[in-house]
């Protein structure tokens, strides 16, 4: 009788279950037809533009409607009863949602009555500014996350990469400033862009040599490498774009010391390699409608922390680029929440970079006023980067002999473009 009841009990459960599964497909294919037909501006760099783009109040509250009529129609489904490529549009969907809904309150305000000009010295400047740089945080790092806590993993984040630095140094055996000064030294830097070139080829014939023993899918689509003719971009030493790695290479002679983390970071196995995973997943066409900056950037950072496996640091200054790079990146963090949200002045804002930066004053009021223009952008490369870090770090604890990096790298990236916190389940999924 107990086994006949059970056996009711669990035709009924899968009778609802495929019920909802049936409910759920027109659901989702109702909300990429509403959600296109909105034509929401992308994430912009930006935050004078992104304020310039938003709509009449009349298109705010059509967006407004929408959403909450999806997150009406999201309480009828039971995400423990969907398919698992269900629960993901599911979950994305909530979580666009909600984030969209974050943004329309702002807006909302915002239209009612819209300064003249949009102020140009930092998104704290505007309006309910404060408020905004809270969503933009959120809405960069795929994350729920404040500001007060992104501003005590910055500074944490400082003293580990300050840590690394030292421990480079003292590989070196020279003291901290016959150290700083060494690496101004002519025989870091060159003007020839063949010896650069050749440098770039000879770092993507190490990591393509030992790729397979971190990745399991080691087919990596052509990828070209090439002096870059971007003048607006000379201030970066290198970017990716269209299967191709472009390092810059202008009026000032270029940085050894970046030919390895660079590399890595835009090339393979950062972007190059992590959109060519990307492109091969089977993802709905609710995923289709989104990609996560945080998540991406946070990647190729990561990556960068896999160089010795991949067979180059081959030396403590060719680890130090990676370092002296990260250490920008981690100054940043602090930065970003202080300017943007705690009300630093320019010159507090310098004081803090010379504090823990030493040697690179000379792009410290450029990338503060990067900052002050585009707000929130500048934590994604670490924030994303220490969440990988520390899933391999809990799952090589959990795990011990078991622990497997190229399944851990399955399932960073094989799901396509996500949110953290979704890329986040797939890792510790059984």
């Amino acid at each position: 009788m107990k086994k006949a009841l059970l056996c009711i009990f669990t035709t009924i459960i899968g009778l609802a279950a495929s019920a909802q599964n049936q409910k759920f497909e027109p659901f989702a294919k109702k909300f990429v037809a509403g959600y296109k037909e909105l034509r929401i501006p992308d994430l912009e760099l930006s935050y004078v533009s992104g304020l310039q783009h938003i709509g009449t109040a009349k298109a705010v509250q059509k967006q407004v409607d929408f959403f909450r009529s999806v997150q009406m129609g999201l309480a009828a489904f039971d995400p423990k009863a969907l398919s698992l490529s269900q629960k993901t549009d599911y979950e994305l969907i909530k979580y666009e949602t909600g984030l969209n809904l974050e943004r329309l309150t702002l807006e909302t305000e915002w239209v009612k009555d819209p300064p003249a000009k949009i102020a140009t010295g930092g998104i704290i400047t505007v309006p309910n500014g404060k408020a905004w740089y809270a969503y933009l945080l959120k809405r960069w790092v795929s994350m729920d996350v404040t500001p007060d806590q992104i501003y005590q993993f910055g500074l944490n984040e400082v003293e580990r990469v300050k840590a690394h630095i030292e421990a480079v140094r003292k590989q070196t055996g020279l003291s901290e400033d016959a150290f700083y000064k060494h690496l101004d030294g002519p025989e870091f830097f060159t003007s020839d862009p063949q010896e650069v070139q050749r440098s770039f080829e000879h770092t993507k014939s190490a990591v393509y040599s030992n790729l397979h023993k971190l990745f399991s899918d080691t087919v990596v689509p052509p990828l070209k490498i090439e002096k870059g003719a971007a003048q607006q971009l000379a201030q970066t030493p290198g970017y990716y774009d269209n299967n191709t790695f472009y390092y810059n290479l202008f009026d000032k002679p270029y940085n050894k010391r970046q030919y390895d983390w660079l590399f890595i970071h835009e090339g393979v196995p950062g972007h190059h390699y992590q959109s060519s995973i990307a492109s091969a997943a089977k993802v709905s066409d609710v995923q289709q409608l989104f990609f996560y900056i945080g998540f991406a950037e946070g990647w190729g950072a990561y990556a960068e922390e896999l160089g010795k496996d991949l067979g180059v640091y081959k030396t403590p200054y060719a680890e130090l680029g990676k370092w002296q790079w990260d250490i920008v990146r981690s100054v940043r963090v602090p930065l970003d929440v202080g300017l943007n949200y705690y009300g630093w002045t320019d010159e507090q804002a310098l004081d803090f970079w010379k504090k823990n930066i030493r040697g690179q004053d000379d792009i410290a009021m450029r990338e503060i006023a990067r900052i002050r223009r585009w707000p929130a952008q500048v934590v994604t490369y670490k924030y994303g980067a220490l969440q990988l870090l520390h899933w391999k770090g809990e799952l090589m604890k959990k795990q011990g002999s078991k622990f497997s990096i190229k399944d851990f790298h399955d399932r960073v990236l094989n799901h396509g473009s996500l949110p953290l916190f979704m890329v986040k389940e797939n890792v510790f999924r059984k």
